[in-house]
């Protein structure tokens, strides 16, 4: 019995790989390329690297094939919104050390985000997406840091604080804010000595430097009319054009990592958050309706949905689901916006994590 239950595993893990291996061979595919790892607490179960990290010159024209480079298993990408997953986690910490509560007023902490101080948003309702702020403002239009973190200052909500959920890249560079404030670190210091180096992450940083560039998969040729911002063809810097401006570290989005380095986290949270978290936090953390984290979403999570799974997606192609109730996590980091972004599809995610689920039983 134990023979024909491995076996079934192992066949379903085998429908996952060959699920995310067509992505990008498809007759329109889905991405340029894709890496895959899904495992469990104890260690990896399946894992691929297919397609390409670059394979266009620009949005019209690729690159002579014999200057398309493949991807690898640590190919590098940019995660787009999994950061915000990373400010959770800090937030998460910093509220475990005592340095910021989660009900507390956003303005008892950084009193210059006027309008959050105006309508009482709290901590808790940046996490959650609950403060009624718009989706995402136009700060690359301003001139100066002074100037964007003005512009998002003075926002107020859009719908009363705490009455109805709207995701929101606003509440997370709030969030930043808060954490700057309360403890004195920039985030990205704060994501360092707090997440990414005690887990021994060394493949996940804001701002990558130039020597990691032959490792990095290329994003987007960001132009308008489908871009914000006239930026060419983007590999190594930050694709939101928001955080562009922001310098490359943003609440919302700007880290790059390796599928290997977010398996590290995900198995540190699924053995009960050490040494970055403690088990309470991470319960606190990936409990309905979810701190930076979404649960239960089948639209990216598919049969793995239901039971308490966590995770979130990013625009350039990048998605986390994390498991507890089956031990299991799967990360799909994916080109989606090389060379052009394209109206959103979640279906292969969610094909991918249903296979998985499938697999697992």
């Amino acid at each position: 019995m134990a023979a024909t239950h491995q076996a079934e595993r192992d066949g379903g893990l085998t429908r996952l790989l060959r699920t995310v291996e067509a992505l990008p061979e498809r007759e329109r595919p889905w991405c340029a390329g894709a890496v895959v790892t899904a495992g469990t607490g104890a260690g990896p179960l399946a894992e691929g690297a297919f397609g390409w990290a670059v394979r266009y010159a620009a949005y019209d024209r690729e690159l002579p094939r014999a200057r398309w480079v493949p991807t690898h298993a640590d190919t590098v990408f940019d995660l787009a919104s999994l950061t915000k997953l990373f400010t959770a986690i800090v937030a998460v910490g910093a509220l475990e050390r005592g340095e910021i509560e989660l009900d507390a007023p956003v303005a008892s902490y950084a009193p210059e985000c006027t309008a959050a101080a105006d309508h009482g948003i709290t901590v808790r309702q940046l996490l959650t997406h609950r403060s009624g702020l718009i989706p995402e403002l136009p700060l690359y239009e301003y001139q100066g840091d002074e100037a964007r973190w003005a512009r998002l200052y003075a926002e107020p909500p859009a719908t009363p604080p705490g009455t109805a959920r709207r995701y929101s890249d606003l509440n997370l560079l709030l969030m930043q804010r808060v954490l700057e404030r309360a403890t004195g670190g920039s985030l990205a210091d704060l994501v360092h000595d707090r997440v990414t180096g005690p887990l021994a992450m060394a493949s996940t940083r804001f701002r990558p430097p130039h020597a990691w560039l032959p490792r990095i998969a290329a994003t987007e040729d960001q132009r308008r009319p489908w871009g914000k911002l006239d930026r060419g063809m983007l590999r190594g810097v930050v694709h939101d054009e928001n955080a562009y401006a922001l310098g490359g570290v943003a609440g919302h989005a700007g880290l790059f990592s390796t599928a290997a380095d977010l398996a590290t986290l995900c198995r540190a949270l699924l053995a009960g958050g050490g040494p970055v978290l403690s088990p309470a936090s991470v319960d606190l953390m990936l409990a309905a309706p979810g701190l930076g984290f979404e649960v239960d979403q089948p639209w990216f999570m598919g049969e793995l949905a239901g039971r308490g799974a966590a995770g979130h997606t990013g625009f350039t192609g990048t998605s986390l689901v994390l498991d507890r109730s089956r031990d299991c996590y799967l990360i799909l980091l994916a080109t989606t916006v090389h060379p052009r972004r394209r109206p959103g599809d979640s279906a292969p995610r969610a094909a991918a994590a249903t296979a998985l689920a499938r697999a697992l039983g």
